[in-house]
């Protein structure tokens, strides 16, 4: 593979970007890509921004992803594709948890989410709409949403050839091995 792929993460903090991007890079790395990583933790903790950049290829050079170059953009939280998607290539693809996560100003009644949101993306680019909130909420485990997503998003980059199992188990907790590859499984079937 001679060009560069660029993968974009976006969500708020707490919702596992990193840990999908650790995933997603490990799994890479084992198939023999060169991989480049960058994190952006902005007020994560207080539930802020937080981005993630995976670049993969033959050779990659610098692990950030200019405005325009993404190849695929996946948003943790709706709001968040806004902010980001500049970010996409023209035919780049977004793939959007259907989940709102309000910041402070929203919570404080300052201002309102915004309305939709989804349909203005669906408007400028391919755009898959995941609601892993549920699919996760079904499995039984709120916090496995990250993981639906990021079955989402190998399935639409074609990454299916990796043994993705295997690098799950090797990133998560063994008792939490089993219900993230269900998870990740079913955010490869939802789109």
């Amino acid at each position: 593979m001679k060009d560069t792929k660029n993968i974009l993460l976006v969500g708020v903090g707490g919702q596992g970007t990193i840990l999908v991007s650790k995933i997603l890079s490990t799994g890479l790395m084992e198939a023999g890509y060169d991989v480049k990583m960058s994190e952006i933790h902005g007020m994560a903790q207080r539930g802020g921004s937080v981005s993630t950049q995976v670049r993969y290829g033959e050779e990659v050079f610098s692990p950030i992803i200019g405005i325009g170059e993404a190849d695929i953009l996946v948003s943790f939280e709706t709001m968040e594709t806004i902010r980001w998607l500049e970010y996409l290539k023209p035919d780049g693809v977004v793939v959007i948890n259907d989940f709102k996560l309000p910041s402070a100003p929203i919570l404080m009644g300052q201002v309102d989410y915004p309305e939709g949101i989804i349909e203005q993306i669906q408007e400028k680019a391919n755009t898959k709409v995941i609601n892993a909130a549920q699919i996760a909420e079904e499995l039984g485990n709120q916090r496995v949403m990250n993981v639906v997503l990021l079955g989402a998003l190998i399935k639409s980059m074609n990454l299916t050839h990796i043994d993705w199992d295997a690098v799950i188990r090797s990133q998560v907790k063994e008792s939490f091995a089993d219900i993230n590859i269900k998870a990740f499984n079913r955010g490869m079937d939802a789109v």
